[in-house]
Formats: structure tokens, sequence, C-alpha cells
């Protein structure tokens, strides 16, 4: 049966309203999608006429030393960073899910780091990991510990950016807050009566009961990782006017993670045919990653969901 008249009108008023976000998606993401698949098969800087070079730049990629390591550098992140500050938050929401006296206040001071605008935020960081005035090694010094130069010394800078990132756990924190609650009271009563104790309760109730929502937070964290750079770019910029500091990706581009070195490819090295290749090349690897945790994430909670 065909379309009555009404019906086509309202399909072609609706698509009339869906235009403009049609052709924003197709000038703004289609086509750089699409431009950047090209360009990674040709020599290109952004002023000369793309040249065709084949499987060259991902040959080059390969062979580049420092893909490797800002590639390492990523996945040092990812599956160091991202639990430690998945626990962070789901510590922080236990607290604030508690009936206590100022319980808004604690939960505005926890949420308060993650609306912080960024650039500001790491400035204070840098400031806070100055080996000679600043607080942390300060703080270290009250119990005789001599505090490393955290942002000048390649064996402690990855572990300041953990540091950094577990601060700023005040969204996933709302979130597990959110389905802590959601959890029955009941269950808590019915452990209460067999004597279980607060952390089986834990274990075997809280931790269960939000497994989803945890493996949710944590491919979501997982790919935000494959995207940090501000907070490095911000670091290896500063440093670079420090005593011992180094530019491009810090003390022995310890720092140096795979979007920064995509970037300074595309922009400060003007290499825009290998910084394509180099993006399609973190797509292709995010891509693997995540279908291989959701499938591995998603038996977990059905086992969590099954106890």
């Amino acid at each position: 049966m065909g379309q009555t008249v009404t019906e086509r009108r309202n399909f072609r008023n609706g698509l009339l309203f869906a235009l403009p976000w049609i052709l924003g998606f197709l000038a703004f993401s289609v086509y750089p999608l699409l431009s950047s698949l090209y360009y990674s098969f040709t020599k290109f800087n952004a002023v000369t006429t793309p040249e065709w070079v084949g499987l060259n730049n991902f040959k080059d990629i390969f062979s580049d030393p420092l893909v490797w390591k800002s590639l390492g550098n990523t996945l040092f992140m990812a599956f160091v960073s991202m639990p430690v500050t998945l626990a962070t938050a789901l510590i922080l929401a236990l607290i604030v899910t508690k009936n206590f006296r100022g319980k808004g206040l604690v939960r505005t001071v926890f949420f308060l780091p993650s609306v912080i605008p960024m650039v500001a935020a790491t400035m204070v960081w840098i400031w806070m990991f100055n080996p000679t005035y600043g607080y942390i090694n300060q703080i270290l010094s009250w119990f005789g510990i001599n505090g490393p130069a955290w942002l000048l010394d390649a064996r402690f800078t990855k572990w300041a950016l953990v540091l950094m990132g577990s601060w700023n756990a005040g969204t996933t924190m709302l979130v597990c807050m959110a389905a802590l609650q959601e959890v029955p009271s009941s269950y808590y009563e019915s452990a209460s009566i067999d004597g279980a104790n607060a952390l089986r309760k834990f274990f075997s109730i809280s931790l269960p009961s939000i497994a989803h929502v945890l493996v949710y937070q944590a491919i979501l964290s997982f790919i935000n990782t494959f995207q940090y750079f501000q907070q490095v770019k911000i670091i290896v910029t500063a440093n670079q006017g420090l005593k011992g500091g180094s530019g491009g990706g810090g003390p022995e581009n310890s720092i140096l993670m795979y979007p920064l070195y995509l970037y300074q490819n595309g922009f400060e090295f003007l290499k825009m045919g290998k910084a394509s290749a180099m993006a399609w090349l973190l797509f292709i690897v995010v891509a693997i990653l995540t279908v291989v945790m959701t499938k591995a994430s998603r038996k977990v909670t059905d086992s969590a969901g099954g106890e």
C-alpha cells in the first residue's frame, strides 16, 4: 500500500528539519574522515598538493620507534590510570552514599575538580609537583620522604599523570553513586540478618549489582585515554622552560602519548600524510581493544548477575 499524501508530506517536512544536521554531519564528520583516509596514502604537508605514496606512511610509522614509545605510554595510561581512577570514583561513591551530616557539601567537594577547566587544573598540578616548593613533596617530607622531581624524572612522570587522573573522578563518582542508590535496601537488610559484614555486603551485593555500570564507565574511560592530549601538551610545553626539562614528550619521551605525537607530526613536522596514517592506526587499535573489552566485560557482568 502506497504512502498517503499526509505521510509523504510529514516525511518531507521531517527531512527538511533534519537537513541542517545532515549537512553538518556530512561536511564536518564524513568528509574529514574520508579525507584523512585518502591523505594517509599520500605525502602531504597541508601546503603542497598531496602526492600518492601508497603504503609508505604506514611502513614509516611501523618503523618509527617513537610511535611504539607513544603507544606504550598510552597503553600504560589505559591499563593503569583507568582502573585507579575508576576505583577512586567507586570509593568516593561509597562514601557519599552513606548518611552523615554535611553529605551534600562532601559530594560538592568531591565533584568540584570535574568542573575546573583542564588547562587551569593542569597548571595547578604542575605547581604542586614542583620538586622545590610543591605541596606534594612538602607533605612527603613530613614523613621523612625525599620527594622526586615528578615531572622531570622519567621514572615518575607517568605516575604523576595517574595521580592527576584520580583527582578528576567526580563525574564517574556521580554515576556510581546513582547506581548504588538503585540497589534495593532489602538486599542489605537480608544480608545483615545473615550476619554479613560491610566488606561481604560490598563484594556480594553492591559490586555485582552495579557491575554493568562499572563496565560501561571502564569502556568510556578506556576510549578517552586514547585521546589523552591536553594535559601532556601543557606539561611538556611548561617543561621546556625548566632546567632539565625537555620538549617533545617530556623526559626521555616518558609522557609522549600517541595523540600528542600524532599532533606533532601533523602540525609541527607538517607530515599530514603520516599523521593521518597514525590516526587510522589508532582507530583500528581502539576498535579492536574495545571489542575485546566489551566481550570480556559482558562475561564478567553475566557472571556477576548470575550469582
